[in-house]
């Protein structure tokens, strides 16, 4: 083959793709493999988690679990990570109701004892 004809299908493929992921992104952020087992200590440094459905372009349910910049893929079935899902909702969830209450009395009984 010609070797300009090669150069040039290969820069058209890398823009096709290149263009592909800005158009269509969670195309290539889908899990396509799911772990069964998740240790312990990776479970204990999650910073945030995706549960990932399996309609639409993803077509395998997951749970992707964000450890420093990687993401791991997880079945959504396993205890542990259920477990782990639970405690970051139940403390997210916890934490910012329970702050603004406080907060709130102390405002209102301040101003109360005032007047």
């Amino acid at each position: 083959m010609n070797v300009k004809f090669v150069t040039v299908l290969v820069v058209l493929a890398a823009m096709v793709t290149r263009t592909s992921e800005t158009l269509f992104p969670g195309a290539f952020s889908c899990c396509t493999k799911i772990s069964d087992e998740i240790s312990k200590g990776i479970l204990r440094r999650v910073e945030r988690f995706e549960i990932q459905k399996a309609g639409g372009l993803c077509h395998l349910e997951a749970v992707i679990l964000h450890v420093k910049g990687r993401k791991f893929c997880v079945n959504p079935w396993n205890r542990k990570v259920e477990k782990m899902m639970k405690k970051m909702k139940h403390k997210i969830h916890r934490s910012k109701s329970h702050v603004r209450k406080q907060r709130r009395t102390r405002r209102t009984r301040e101003k109360e004892q005032k007047q």
